[in-house]
């Protein structure tokens, strides 16, 4: 069944923090209107997150969409689309793309652990784009929920009535028909014009394997049928239509697409890439002269070598990444070579979670054993003749008597904690070189910090050291701010005199020594005794600033000596001594793999 009119759709998205059941709610909803079976959905919940990924770790990381049909009980029929999000920082450009598909969304938070850092950054975000929120309570099942204190925290962040807020509990079931009508009731119909030139909003993309890239739209204004001629604002190319359908959790081709309607359409492009999130179809015949607003190119932010632990693996890893980026078109990557690790390739991330995510998938879906070097971020260089270098890459980071001035990536941060840990993690926040901006009180217990945060002092461990020193209370977020002057140096890592560039790191100078001294000691206990002493030195230039030492692994040359003249004692000693040297000068040391992540838990 088909929406008659653009009245009858409603378009909304779920915002939520990490774990406060975004995905389970979804069940319940695809359940009422009679998308999913309950008992089939049983042993596979979360059916929105058809990733395996997503299922263990229990966060959404690729966003979906799903088309219900809807009966209210006055007897309209009603075509609702959800829009799933992502919920992680890493990905809040495609949460901002989902929100501009959307009129209405539904905030929805724990009714034990209450408003987060990222419920807030998603609210703040909907209400850039003018969304309307209909605030529900969930889990108000659970014996440690606080319905009363938490409803009251959603009023004081919204400023709608208490009565406005909805409690439900998406794991029974609880008022979740009502939650429907409230939808229905609250959030606005689409605008648009059918008879207007066609412009739709790439929300997400995918990659088929039959049909190429299938492309997740909201559409504007105008209509949209298989067989015409579109073309991409950011690119200029022009496609015919092969396919435009609906999405009901599988693809349902239909006539057309009008205005104000979600669904997908296949253009007829071999790439993911063509089909950019955020990017605007317009009509090829009638095009308009502006795209709509609030296009950009995926950034990287965090930048990682990634190597095969066999070099013979390298042609796998080259093609694994080919394939996983039609997938995931925010991932970037280019051949690079090192000395220490041989062949691989210099990596581009959106976080330090898209990192992760992507080593796990290519361990895991192509049975590949990689090995990451050490995350770094980009920084700003201005050349003494004025020349600017972006640097992702220690190893590409000019002599400093060439450099004039360095500039790092810099965010603005939001840190939700109780009040009792306010102390301890501005003391965190400042360990980090972290800028104190203000306070804001949600209710007597809880608290949010405002911080300005340079990025390259979060990437590595923040996030488990905020969880750590507040007992897993205190949630983060943070949105990038841009660039600032900074003294930052690079630290080289060397063994027995030879630099080992996997190593090697971009840091403040002011935290070189405490960074240098740290990493020397961790890789003096990873790295295994030789039958040659081993030296561990961290360096800035030619300036050593650390030093530890792996002991040789003695024999005893003289167990075969039974008394007898000290000469011939000496004499197997002194020749010891010479092959200890000369085995030392054509040496190899054995660096486990392990040393390269050592880094990271150095603290």
């Amino acid at each position: 069944m088909k929406a008659a009119s653009a009245e009858s759709i409603r378009n909304f998205c779920i915002i939520a923090h990490i774990d406060h059941g975004k995905s389970t709610l979804a069940d319940r909803l695809l359940e009422l209107t009679g998308l999913i079976d309950p008992e089939d959905s049983g042993d596979h919940p979360q059916v929105l997150d058809d990733m395996e990924l997503e299922r263990e770790r229990g966060i959404t990381i690729k966003a979906h969409a799903v088309t219900m049909n809807y009966r209210h009980p006055d007897g309209g029929d009603y075509l609702l689309n959800l829009i799933d999000t992502p919920g992680h920082v890493d990905f809040s450009y495609e949460v901002s793309r989902s929100l501009a598909a959307c009129e209405g969304a539904i905030l929805l938070v724990d009714a034990a652990q209450g408003v987060e850092a990222q419920t807030i950054a998603n609210v703040y975000l909907a209400l850039e784009h003018d969304l309307t929120l209909v605030p529900v309570l969930n889990k108000i099942d659970l014996p440690s929920a606080r319905p009363d204190e938490v409803r009251q925290q959603i009023v004081d962040l919204i400023g709608c009535s208490p009565d406005e807020v909805l409690s439900v509990s998406a794991k029974n079931g609880t008022n979740i028909p009502e939650l429907f009508e409230k939808v229905v009731e609250r959030i606005p119909p689409p605008p648009g014009d059918r008879d207007a030139p066609l412009q739709a909003l790439i929300f997400d993309s995918l990659f088929d394997n039959y049909r190429g890239a299938v492309a997740y739209v909201r559409v504007v204004s105008g209509v949209m049928r298989s067989g015409m001629t579109v073309f991409f604002y950011s690119t200029g190319r022009r496609y015919k239509v092969d396919e435009v359908g609906l999405l009901r959790l599988k693809r349902q081709p239909v006539e057309e697409l009008i205005a104000g309607e979600v669904g997908y359409v296949i253009p007829g492009c071999k790439e993911v890439s063509e089909t950019r999130v955020g990017d605007t179809i317009g009509e090829a015949s009638r095009p308009l002269p502006e795209p709509l607003p609030g296009y950009r190119e995926p950034k990287p932010m965090v930048f990682a070598g990634l190597f095969p632990a066999d070099a013979a693996d390298y042609e796998d890893l080259k093609g694994a990444l080919a394939r996983l980026k039609l997938n995931d078109a925010s991932l970037q990557y280019e051949p690079e070579t090192s000395g220490a690790l041989g062949f691989g390739f210099r990596c581009g991330f959106l976080g330090l979670l898209h990192l992760e995510i992507v080593q796990e998938r290519l361990e895991r879906e192509y049975d590949l054993n990689l090995v990451s070097t050490v995350p770094n971020v980009e920084h700003r260089i201005t050349t003494g003749d004025g020349q600017v270098l972006l640097v992702d890459n220690p190893a590409h980071l000019p002599d400093p008597t060439f450099i004039a001035t360095v500039e790092e990536p810099i965010v603005d941060a939001q840190v939700v904690t109780p009040s009792d840990y306010v102390g301890v993690v501005m003391q965190l926040a400042n360990e980090r070189r972290g800028t104190y901006l203000n306070t804001e009180y949600l209710d007597s217990r809880r608290t949010v910090l405002h911080y300005r945060l340079p990025l390259a002092e979060i990437i590595y461990d923040f996030y488990d050291r905020l969880k750590s020193i507040t007992r897993g209370y205190a949630s983060f977020d943070y949105e990038y701010s841009g660039w600032e002057p900074t003294r930052m140096v690079r630290l080289d890592i060397l063994l027995n005199g030879e630099m080992v560039d996997a190593l090697s790191v971009i840091v403040h100078a002011d935290k070189a020594y405490a960074w240098g001294r740290r990493v020397v000691d961790k890789l003096a206990e990873l790295i295994p005794r030789q039958l040659f002493q081993v030296a561990i030195q961290a360096a800035i230039g030619s300036h050593i600033i650390a030093r530890s030492t792996v002991r040789a692994l003695r024999k005893n040359v003289l167990a075969k000596c039974y008394g007898g003249d000290v000469t011939r004692k000496r004499k197997l000693l002194e020749k010891q001594r010479a092959g200890k040297k000369r085995m030392k000068r054509i040496g190899k040391v054995d660096l486990p793999q392990e040393a390269f992540m050592a880094i990271l838990r150095a603290d």
